[in-house]
């Protein structure tokens, strides 16, 4: 799609999602269809980053993504397992203009069978590979070289960088209102622990390392011990992870009165060192975990 008609295509969006469900005009499933296209080529993306590293969501992008589930219809539909759906009856039912994606061998994603799904709108570059079972959602961008592994989640409009690992059971939050809202960032060769989760439009810089069990969200505040500060998000900027931080659940004790005397303690990530090229990093976790 050439710039020109990117921009049509935005100003169309912009027009059709301010209008109401019952009056939309006949070319809406097209124009949802050519963002949806869009994302899954790849040449568009629910957030970009600027050349100082913000990451800032693109909300004509994400009123397109709502716009397909009002003009979608809930339809009998094809599972992970293939077959056809009759008219009325199916294993499973959701909007026609948000089916499950099917790949060619030409594509180059390895998708192991077992259950996983990637849903319609979701870039799936070369050499990324699907462990069973994982989900995908609309809007979300994976780089070359990544791993999704088993029962993980990449949440709709989330972006997840070059030779990412995600590891089992990682939770990346997906996000679509308020439009304005970045989704969660996932830069590249970053290793996210199994367990892990990802929240509230927090960002994870280049190389940085999560550990198992390690939980981020827009609220939670991550005690650096190499520099001895707290990163935190603000008022008009996420949470972000520093580039080769190497992350690992930790805990502070409560302050108050009852809780010191019970001898409470909340769960806090604390980053241990930062990552280099002469670290080992499973060592380096492993050790700190001891």
């Amino acid at each position: 799609m050439s710039p020109v008609e990117r921009r049509s295509l935005e100003r169309r969006i912009e027009e059709l999602y301010l209008m109401k469900s019952e009056g939309l005009p006949d070319d809406a499933l097209d124009r949802v269809n050519d963002l949806l296209d869009e994302l899954e080529s790849g040449s568009l993306r629910a957030a970009t980053r600027s050349p100082e590293g913000k990451w800032s969501a693109v909300p004509w992008v994400k009123r397109g993504i709502l716009l397909a589930f009002r003009v979608g219809v809930v339809v009998p539909t094809a599972g992970t397992e293939g077959g056809t759906p009759s008219k009325d009856r199916g294993s499973f039912f959701d909007k026609h203009t948000l089916p499950l994606r099917r790949f060619a061998l030409s594509d180059g994603v390895r998708i192991v069978p077992g259950g996983s799904a990637i849903r319609r709108g979701a870039y799936i570059a070369p050499k990324v590979v699907c462990m069973p079972p994982m989900y995908v959602n609309v809007g979300a961008w994976v780089g070359s070289g990544t791993m999704i592994d088993s029962h993980a989640l990449v949440g709709s409009c989330a972006q997840v960088g070059e030779r990412v690992h995600v590891s089992a059971a990682a939770q990346l939050g997906g996000v679509l209102e308020p439009v304005n809202a970045s989704p969660v960032v996932i830069e590249d060769d970053v290793v996210v622990g199994g367990n892990v989760g990802v929240y509230e439009g927090t960002v994870v810089r280049k190389g940085a390392v999560l550990g198992a069990g390690v939980v981020l969200t827009r609220g939670t505040p991550v005690f650096d011990l190499v520099n001895e500060k707290v990163h935190r998000a603000s008022a008009d900027a996420p949470l972000e992870i520093p580039e080769g931080a190497v992350v690992v659940p930790g805990a502070r004790g409560v302050t108050s009165a009852w809780g010191a005397s019970q001898a409470l303690s909340l769960q806090t990530p604390v980053i241990v060192k930062y990552r280099d090229e002469k670290t080992d990093i499973a060592t380096a976790l492993e050790s700190w975990l001891r």
